[in-house]
């Protein structure tokens, strides 16, 4: 199995700097997704890997061995792009074999193992077809295939899903993943879809602006954002950010959130143990939608709050609030919200997060 190592990777020209000191591991069978908005740098990394784009300064290393320059057909690394990239003139079962054809394999070790692959993508049936006869999410199937079939030390997927239909996305994201517990190659795979990262990754790189912002499990990203980019970028809703202050009374520590204008009242909420910032520290305090609740339980505090808007998905409903003023958005149950008003909120202050305002940068 193969091991990838980015070690200080940056590339800039006369303009601006696209990576900036780029630092990851990727461990042998990993399925890693390097995600981020558009223009941060996720796809020219890609690149980078595959040997397609060079490199300012810093290492590229697969299994231990340096390859800023080694040609792109040297590195053994296969790829599959956002267009396909299929020949229209051959059937499924030439494109898919192509790869072997250039390596001269004999008519009969290809037919084995173009079966063998389509066999593997459920796309046995296509192979005398043409890419003009196929689906969307065949095409792509067949653009794997042709990938799988080198045996490559690295499989690197540049936004493969992003031409398909949201059914097709969902679909196809399910296969994928099942493909690589099927195989376990180690995959680096680019996206700006963040349901898209979080269901495929076993690990989630996040990039802003060429800057690598966290490394972390979906879990990991979600629950404990190293910073506020990474807070708002990831998760729909996006987290709550809210700014308090730390208060004490008596040997209780809480958090006072200032009202905003509009006759709105301050609210205190209690503040974790495992925040230990002096009294008068200004904080960011971040909520994810559901860690509102109109339950109570242990480590919860009760905030009577104004619904203004409620938007039913099916399986929950997205509530839209004001918390001292704020604009808050609550991912509660299936109408466990009745109706516009007046209504007590359970906040989970077990699930909060606090960000320095200065640094940005998480505290807990």
């Amino acid at each position: 199995m193969t091991t990838l190592s980015l070690q200080k990777v940056t590339k800039s020209d006369t303009q601006n700097t696209v990576l900036a000191d780029i630092n990851v591991d990727v461990a042998s069978g990993e399925f890693l997704v390097l995600l981020g908005p558009s223009g941060c740098g996720k796809s020219t990394l890609l690149h980078a890997i595959a040997g397609l784009h060079s490199i300012t300064s810093g290492e590229i290393v697969i299994d231990g061995k340096v390859v800023n320059n080694t040609p792109c057909q040297d590195r053994d690394i296969a790829m599959v792009f956002q267009s396909y990239a299929l020949y229209p003139s051959m059937t499924v079962a030439e494109n898919i074999g192509f790869p072997l054809e250039m390596r001269r394999f004999t008519k009969a070790q290809r037919e084995k193992a173009v079966a063998d692959v389509a066999r593997l993508l459920k796309i046995d049936h296509l192979l005398k077809r043409k890419p003009a006869q196929l689906s969307g999410g065949q095409r792509q199937r067949v653009a794997i295939g042709r990938a799988l079939i080198r045996e490559p030390k690295l499989f690197l997927f540049d936004e493969p899903l992003s031409n398909l239909d949201a059914l097709l996305r969902v679909e196809m994201r399910t296969e994928l993943k099942k493909l690589h517990q099927r195989i376990g190659k180690t995959t680096i795979y680019v996206t700006h879809d963040q349901v898209e990262a979080m269901t495929l990754a076993t690990r989630v790189a996040i990039l802003n602006k060429g800057i690598l912002q966290q490394v972390g499990t979906p879990h990991e990203v979600y629950n404990r954002p190293a910073n506020l980019f990474v807070a708002t970028f990831i998760g729909s809703p996006a987290m709550n950010l809210i700014s308090c202050v730390v208060e004490g009374r008596g040997s209780e520590r809480s958090v006072k959130i200032d009202a905003k204008a509009g006759g709105a009242e301050s609210v205190r909420l209690s503040l974790p143990e495992s925040i230990r910032a002096p009294l008068g520290t200004k904080l960011i305090l971040g909520l994810r939608p559901e860690a509102f609740s109109v339950t109570t339980g242990a480590g919860v505090s009760t905030v009577s709050v104004n619904v203004n808007l409620i938007e039913p998905t099916g399986p929950e409903e997205i509530i839209l609030f004001n918390l001292a003023g704020h604009e808050v958005v609550a991912r509660v149950g299936a109408g466990a919200v009745a109706q516009i008003g007046v209504l007590d909120f359970a906040v989970d202050m077990q699930k909060a997060v606090f960000f320095d305002p200065e640094t940005e940068l998480r505290i807990q």
